[in-house]
């Protein structure tokens, strides 16, 4: 094995960072194998973005449902290094992450010390935030907040709506002229989550390049759930390979059928 290659056989980590006085923020870094990274991808998960990271009886733990930490052997085929971030330490009780949280400052402080973070690790590496589902609230927050200091953010299943039946307006009213870095929608066309409307992405494909995803398994959770169209449920290898071409300035497939 080439010496330079041989570096970037890391094992599998568990890192906590402490990004704001008293509160710290763990997170998985994915091993690459003999895969030399060309860019890094901090992936959030929807819902309260929990996914319960740990060491338990010497092996590393974590929830894997969701579309992203399902698809990080995704990531690592195309180069991309995956780095699966859970709640910080005082958003960890009851439901994780708000919306209010989300769209913080002290959200975006947590997400740089992490940036920084794999920034030091691989001096070099672009950086790109990726959110599914409700975690595209926070990824839109922070294209804003942390505007030239990542390489872009990927918003996939994007959280238009919110609250239930009342359809509160979440990114169907975010002010989207505010976004100056990259930015890629992926979307599938038959999602029936209500607050993840395909119409709405489309809608926004005008100003951002998007990946619409047709076709997959048959879903074996509810709408709103990663195992159905919500979380390309059967089309995670070919969403991934567009995600990531487009990260690495590749042609990325538009339509996924």
């Amino acid at each position: 094995m080439f010496a330079g290659v041989a570096a970037f056989a890391q094992a599998q980590e568990i890192v906590t960072l402490q990004t704001r006085p008293g509160v710290t923020l763990p997170f998985f870094i994915a091993s690459m194998g003999e895969r030399k990274p060309e860019a890094a991808a901090l992936l959030l998960i929807g819902g309260g973005g929990g996914i319960n990271l740990r060491n338990e009886g010497g092996q590393i733990k974590f929830g894997q449902g969701n579309f992203l930490p399902r698809s990080r052997r995704e990531f690592i085929r195309n180069a991309i290094l995956p780095v699966i971030l859970d709640n910080p330490s005082d958003q960890q009780a009851g439901q994780g992450m708000s919306d209010h949280f989300r769209a913080s400052a002290a959200h975006a402080t947590d997400m740089r010390a992490v940036v920084a973070e794999i920034k030091k690790r691989h001096p070099g590496l672009p950086v790109f935030v990726v959110g599914t589902s409700r975690s595209t609230y926070s990824a839109a927050h922070l294209a804003v907040a942390l505007d030239g200091e990542i390489a872009g953010v990927v918003l996939s299943a994007s959280y238009f709506y919110g609250g239930g039946r009342a359809m509160t307006p979440m990114l169907a009213s975010f002010d989207w002229s505010k976004v100056k870095m990259p930015l890629l929608l992926a979307h599938h066309v038959d999602d029936g989550c209500a607050g993840t409307p395909y119409r709405d992405a489309a809608r926004l494909g005008g100003r951002f390049p998007l990946v619409s995803v047709e076709g997959g398994k048959t879903p074996e959770s509810g709408p709103c759930d990663p195992f159905a169209q919500h979380g390309f449920y059967g089309r995670e290898p070919e969403t991934v390979d567009a995600i990531a071409s487009w990260m690495l300035k590749r042609p990325f497939r538009k339509e996924i059928r």
